[in-house]
């Protein structure tokens, strides 16, 4: 026997709010609030509307809810493409999604560019009217992009600080604990020259890392070997020629490093490369100590000294507090600095 064919729901005929409150028996405000995660609405009311929307395949339609609210429900991700080298964005995409996926908002990424100007997508998020809520990364000390955003009255909260004497959001790993405790670590070791491979210095945290790297020279006693032209943003080649240039044979011991410390798990690898192509044993003739987000680097070196960076706490921060912004929370109430417990 054929089944007749039966075509695609219209836009007409999808499910609705007066659907959720017929089935569940609530009006059709409690079940919008619920929805909305509303604080006056009790838990269980929300888990029954949720479960009931879900079953039913109920969408919100966004341009109605902007008209009836002014929000549009969303949270933007702004990332620099850059930033997904080693996978880095899928952890704090992820932290993100968790805290959001419980809640009516979704999350939006707009990436841009290295070259270019990370003010351009801000300002299209902005200006259109695209979001509620944005989160940015790769802060500058003296960042417009947060001069902007706090001129505009947007939610926002960074993934980075500034050093604008401008209150706002951020969540933020302490690179300068972590090169200090690097630094420490190596002395502990019997290494006496150590070479950092810092982030570009237009970023408030190359600052940071600078900053806990020579203070822990000045109390350890060892010397730095300086690295020349490379930071974390550039190529790998370019990183692992600079390491096998510290590394030549020919050059004098004293001018070639016996501890690495590596802004990033891309940097560590590089170094990792350079050393052993030029005949040294890593753990043996030179430690390498690199920040790790996704475990990788431990199973593919063992010897690297590893200090975890964990962005899936980013991400879950990140979201926690650009909501709390956009429920109208302080700013000053949300800025949070975090380093393992090693």
């Amino acid at each position: 026997m054929k089944t007749a064919f039966k075509p695609r729901a219209s836009q007409s005929n999808r499910p609705t709010l007066k659907d959720i409150a017929y089935m569940t028996g609530l009006g059709v405000t409690t079940v919008s609030r619920a929805l909305n995660d509303a604080p006056d609405i009790g838990q269980g009311t929300k888990e029954r509307v949720r479960l009931v929307a879900t079953q039913i395949g109920y969408r919100p339609n966004r341009a109605g809810v902007r008209l009836r609210t002014g929000k549009t429900n969303v949270i933007c991700l702004i990332l620099n493409t850059e930033e997904d080298v080693m996978g880095l964005t899928a952890p704090l995409v992820s932290g993100i999604a968790e805290i959001v996926g419980n809640t009516s908002y979704h999350l939006v990424m707009t990436p841009y560019g290295i070259n270019q100007d990370p003010m351009e997508p801000v300002k299209y998020v902005v200006e259109t009217g695209a979001a509620d809520g944005i989160i940015i990364s790769r802060t500058e000390p003296d960042d417009v992009r947060v001069q902007y955003l706090i001129e505009n009255n947007i939610p926002f909260v960074t993934h980075g600080r500034t050093e604008l004497n401008l209150p706002h959001a951020f969540h933020d790993f302490d690179n300068e604990r972590y090169t200090n405790k690097a630094v420490s670590l190596l002395k502990e070791r019997g290494r006496k020259r150590v070479a950092l491979v810092a982030p570009p210095g237009n970023l408030t945290f190359s600052g940071h890392m600078k900053s806990g790297f020579y203070a822990g020279l000045e109390d350890s006693g060892l010397m730095e070997i300086a690295v020349r032209n490379v930071t974390t943003d550039s190529p790998f080649p370019e990183i692992q020629a600079e390491m096998e240039r510290l590394m030549n044979a020919d050059r004098d011991v004293n001018a070639r490093p016996d501890g690495i410390i590596c802004g990033s798990s891309d940097a560590a690898i590089a170094a990792v490369a350079a050393i052993e192509k030029m005949g040294y044993v890593l753990g043996k003739d030179v430690d390498v100590v690199a920040k790790d987000s996704l475990g990788l680097l431990v199973k593919l070196r063992p010897d690297i000294i590893i200090i975890p960076e964990n962005f899936r706490i980013a991400g879950r921060d990140l979201a926690s507090t650009v909501l709390a912004l956009i429920n109208g929370e302080s700013p000053q109430d949300h800025q949070n600095i975090y380093f393992p417990e090693l």
